[in-house]
């Protein structure tokens, strides 16, 4: 199909820096990351490049402010790359310049016309913000939204901007990477090539909640989202609340339910109120996911994910997927062994937490991918991008591995059991494995004791803390006579049973590491990497929406119930002498908010009252079912 579509062709937060640049004024430990990886190069951007400020305005007459940055040798056209974010294009000012401008260092210092805009509503932008905001298919005249947004800002650059080419392309990370494929719809002719990357699918799904459950690890950023402006502004109108703790962990157990949350956003915290409000996958979020509207789609695409991104990863693979299976466009999908955003920093050693992966893994990313896709659907580089269809990182063996599909077509269905004995094995078992819950004394998600603006490095972290508590069970193989390759979609298929009406299910995947392996300069000092249990999916679903995301329901205390969870997907070779290990848990603190177990219609809105220690049982004939490349 991919070699079809190239002969009909013819052949930065959020985006990364600036969400960077927004924690930097909040967060000591972001700016420790951001020095780190960012690397400080002489190219200066003003010697190179001319920028201008202008307010374009859109169908409806809202005025969106947009800085482009225009090569000075103006000895021959250049295509337009385009960023839309709610983060801010800052530095405001016509003698203000980025230090860095593009996706990459590559795409800046070869030229190309760099454009960013606040969308509507947000810092210089007028109009009224909506998070997320809904596509309004076959728009009237005067009706609006992001892909409308788009069309018209991009038709007048290329009627305005001087020395273009005529071709667009668009990128963005995180909630740009939302924006990025919104592009996508009702796109311009002009549009030729769009970048999703860590792009929001679903807000039910990505960031704030995950298959119902409440990510509380991102309420701080409710901030961001939550206060609406009524001008335009170059200075932040948002605060994040002073919360006088450096421990997450008790800090959330010490606030109790989240109604207590309360004193720290009000009601004008449009956000907050939305979260509450609408608790269950109602039309307020069905409307907002733009997984279901990618079909038809013209433009090439390319998305790109992070296979230990905290925040985005069900967006990414979602996004492909949908848009392989319902368009015949050029569409192509890297995933690497990048948190969020990784890709687009140049840190010489590629690691998450404790798990070095290798050398220069985004540099060359950003040199023999992304530069070349653009590259080639806007300056006409070329018969083939030479690019594959799928570009992944096999997280176990440390390497790249290019496939024709995804999941990859010589994959085999093998299904583990949970089993007596803490053993993962090929045959179901009967009986049961059970463990007391109690919200007052709930699994931390991280060993580590600080406060984050939003977790990232938990998706690698060691498991062995969790595993020898008495609340988490644990299922393994015996250690592995060869290597195993898992490749594509984990399925989770729990039979359990709770003493409760309610419970949340949390499922880990782990690689547990041989004796002989060696630390590295990322172990952290109290750990050693002998014997060291490597998350490598993990995943949570709130109990009460097993049938249903809009129509929760309670479990029947003590009545065995089947609760399936899907896992993202994984590449990752479990290796000869490595063991394949399994974690079953039902709190993950403050990861995601407490569950009363007792089963109340709203959780935001529960009382102490109704959160209650509760016997949880999981029965042997629970199965993982995963697929292994042959």
């Amino acid at each position: 199909m991919r070699s079809i579509r190239i002969l009909l062709l013819s052949f930065s937060f959020l985006t990364l820096f600036v969400f960077s640049c927004t924690k930097k004024t909040t967060e000591l430990e972001t700016k420790k990351e951001t020095k780190e990886t960012i690397v400080e190069d002489s190219y200066d951007v003003k010697e190179y490049y001319n920028k201008q400020e202008v307010d374009i305005v859109m169908r409806d007459g809202t005025k969106l402010h947009t800085t482009i940055y225009s090569p000075k040798d103006t000895s021959k056209k250049y295509p337009i790359l385009m960023n839309r974010t709610p983060y801010s294009s800052r530095p405001y000012g016509v003698n203000q310049f980025r230090s860095k401008i593009g996706p990459n260092e590559f795409l800046m210092k070869e030229g190309n016309i760099i454009v960013y805009q606040d969308v509507r509503g947000r810092w210089m932008s007028e109009g009224v913000y909506d998070n997320m905001r809904a596509y309004i298919p076959n728009k009237t005249e005067k009706q609006f939204d992001e892909a409308s947004d788009t069309y018209d800002t991009i038709d007048w650059l290329v009627k305005n901007v001087e020395n273009n080419n005529g071709n667009v392309g668009v990128w963005g990370i995180s909630y740009p990477g939302f924006y990025a494929t919104y592009s996508l719809l009702d796109s311009h002719p002009a549009l030729k090539a769009v970048s999703p990357q860590a792009c929001i699918g679903d807000f039910f799904f990505d960031d704030f909640h995950h298959n119902g459950a409440y990510l509380l690890s991102y309420w701080r950023a409710t901030a961001v989202f939550g206060y609406e402006k009524t001008e335009p502004v170059s200075e932040s109108w948002y605060t994040f609340p002073e919360l006088g703790s450096k421990d997450q962990y008790q800090f959330f157990l010490d606030v109790g339910p989240l109604s207590n949350l309360d004193q720290y956003y009000k009601e004008d915290n449009v956000f907050w109120t939305q979260l509450k409000e609408h608790p269950n996958y109602d039309e307020f979020w069905q409307s907002r996911g733009i997984i279901q509207h990618l079909k038809d789609i013209k433009p090439a695409v390319m998305t790109v994910g992070g296979l230990f991104d905290a925040e985005d990863l069900y967006g990414p693979f979602e996004t492909y997927e949908n848009i392989e299976n319902k368009s015949n466009n050029y569409n192509i999908m890297v995933f690497g062994p990048w948190s969020h955003g990784d890709w687009a920093r140049t840190k010489k050693r590629q690691a998450i937490g404790n798990v070095y992966f290798g050398d220069d893994i985004s540099l060359n990313f950003q040199k023999n991918v992304e530069t070349k896709f653009f590259n080639h659907f806007l300056k006409g580089e070329g018969d083939e991008t030479g690019l594959p269809e799928i570009q992944i990182f096999d997280t176990g063996k440390k390497e790249w591995n290019s496939y024709e599909n995804w999941p990859p077509k010589n994959i085999q269905k093998k299904t583990f059991y949970l089993s007596a004995n803490e053993e993962l094995s090929e045959k179901a078992g009967t009986g049961t494995s059970e463990f007391i819950s109690d919200p007052k004394k709930p699994v931390p998600y991280s060993e580590d004791i600080k406060m984050v603006f939003t977790p990232r490095k938990y998706m690698t972290d060691d498991q062995r803390f969790a595993a020898r508590r008495p609340d988490v069970l644990v299922f393994e193989t015996p250690v592995l006579t060869e290597d195993v390759t898992l490749s594509g979609e984990i399925l989770a298929k729990l039979k359990v049973a709770t003493t409760g009406t309610d419970a949340d299910w949390a499922v880990k995947l782990i690689d547990v590491y041989p004796n002989d392996i060696e630390d590295t300069e990322e172990t952290q000092k109290y750990l050693k990497m002998a014997n060291y249990h490597m998350m490598v999916r993990s995943e949570v679903m709130r109990g009460r929406f097993r049938n249903s995301f809009s129509n929760p329901e309670p479990f029947i205390a003590n009545q065995k119930t089947d609760v399936n969870i899907k896992l993202q997907d994984v590449h990752h070779t479990f290796k000869k002498g490595h063991k394949i290990h399994i974690q079953v848990q039902s709190t993950w603190f403050p990861l995601i908010d407490l569950n009363p177990q007792t089963y109340v219609p709203n959780i935001f809105k529960a009382e102490a009252s109704d959160f209650t220690k509760q016997t949880h049982k999981v029965y042997h004939d629970s199965a993982i079912e995963v697929s292994v490349l042959k």
